[in-house]
């Protein structure tokens, strides 16, 4: 692939100004400065603080500046960057975020989703091409932003990962105050209540992304010997072959009997099930699994309920989760980014991060943003705080929770593989 004339450019912003207008002002302004040539994209991501007044946003940026396309959602907190070099997350206070990128070679295009937009599940990828309206022969990575009680999210990552299995897939949900019953969604022109709103990168374009559950495995990885839907029925240590399968509730308590009194005490409110997500790879670690909830248990029966349908012969490990593993996991994530290869470095970051994660996890703001930076250096990052977050774990795109996922945008180099 020829290397366009000119390099990426990537830049972002947070103005946490009360009044719209001079937070407008303030983020297209500094933007505008770092930028040597005209945006194809901007990203903008406003908090609930403003929620009365999320219909003003769009107005307000045309008004300013000119932007071919642009995406956007509101957020519990949001993300941008504070100065050249260093983030500012803002949470539960006005805030305005605005990225805009340079990408010579590169096609942008958005789209908008309603519900009653989707394909069915039984549909072919044909149906799922038509209805996003991007052809997959063009090799498109894919931002989302979708409304929190849109229902059809799952189906949605399904759909696109089945119309486009080599895409990166990454975003979250619209978040907002405990009184809003929608976040608010931009795309464009328009604002939207509900639905779904993305963007499709293809051409000279790298989007990869980073998705860190906050998890880590206690005790040994199971084989699900019997299972129905979403219920763990029996379980056996992969290892040893002449042993009879047990309840899985059975496995769980012998599990805890293992783990120190910190431990015990941590799993009485923070245990979560993982789900290998590649059955041939031997080793397991951080990334192989997929984290959901654990439900609830049967007793009379030793059966364990988990948050998403499980198969016989799937491996499964029990997590916990806390502020130190949060952090733990995803330091070891961007170190395994940060020298996984020689490959060119990200131009640009987005980041989508828990609503249950940030200050009340940490004790402390900027956590995760600086985290980032000190691994990976002053990348231009912005982003929000997410009802859910969307990104992909094992070649599949998930909706998460707890989770940060992070994806980042770079052009090209000799070892990528187009």
């Amino acid at each position: 692939m020829p290397t366009p004339a000119e390099p990426m450019q990537w830049v972002s912003a947070i103005s946490t100004q009360v009044s719209l207008e001079a937070a407008v002002e303030e983020v297209v302004a500094r933007t505008q400065r770092q930028l040597t040539a005209a945006p194809d994209l901007g990203l903008v991501f406003i908090s609930s603080a403003f929620a009365s007044e999320f219909s003003r946003v769009l107005p307000l940026l045309q008004t300013a500046l000119e932007i071919p396309t642009l995406i956007g959602c509101s957020g519990g907190g949001v993300v941008g960057m504070d100065s050249e070099e260093d983030a500012l997350e803002v949470e539960d206070a006005p805030a305005l975020s605005l990225c805009l990128a340079t990408l010579p070679g590169v096609t942008v295009q958005s789209f908008y989703l309603k519900e009653t937009d989707l394909p069915d599940l039984d549909s072919p990828p044909d149906a799922w091409v038509e209805a996003v309206g991007v052809d997959p022969r063009v090799d498109p990575q894919f931002i989302v932003l979708a409304d929190p009680f849109f229902s059809g999210v799952n189906d949605l990552l399904q759909g696109l990962d089945f119309a486009y299995p080599k895409a990166v897939k990454v975003g979250g949900l619209a978040s907002g105050s405990s009184w809003q019953r929608h976040g608010g969604l931009f795309c464009d022109r328009t604002y939207y209540t509900e639905g779904v709103v993305g963007l499709a990168l293809s051409g000279h374009v790298v989007l990869e992304a980073i998705v860190a559950q906050g998890c880590r495995p206690i005790g040994q990885h199971y084989r699900v010997a019997a299972a129905e839907r979403n219920i763990l029925l029996e379980l056996e240590p992969p290892d040893i072959l002449d042993r009879d399968p047990q309840p899985a509730l059975a496995s769980l308590k012998a599990m805890l009997n293992d783990l120190s009194d910190r431990d015990r005490q941590l799993a009485q409110h923070s245990l979560f099930i993982g789900i290998a997500q590649d059955g041939f790879k031997i080793t397991l670690g951080p990334g192989d699994f997929l984290i959901r909830n654990l439900l609830g248990v049967d007793p009379r029966v030793g059966a364990i309920a988990i948050g998403d349908r499980v198969r016989p012969g799937q491996r499964i490990q029990f997590h916990l989760r806390d502020a130190e593993t949060s952090a733990e996991d995803l330091e070891v994530l961007l170190q395994q980014y940060a020298h996984q290869s020689t490959a060119s470095a990200p131009v640009g970051a987005l980041m989508f991060s828990c609503v249950g994660r940030g200050h009340g996890l940490y004790q402390e703001a900027n956590f995760d943003s600086r985290l980032f930076h000190h691994h990976l250096g002053p990348v231009p990052l912005s982003g929000f705080f997410c009802n859910g977050e969307i990104g992909p774990i094992g070649g599949t795109t998930f909706l998460h929770g707890y989770t940060s996922v992070f994806g980042l945008c770079r052009q090209p180099s000799s070892q990528d593989d187009f």
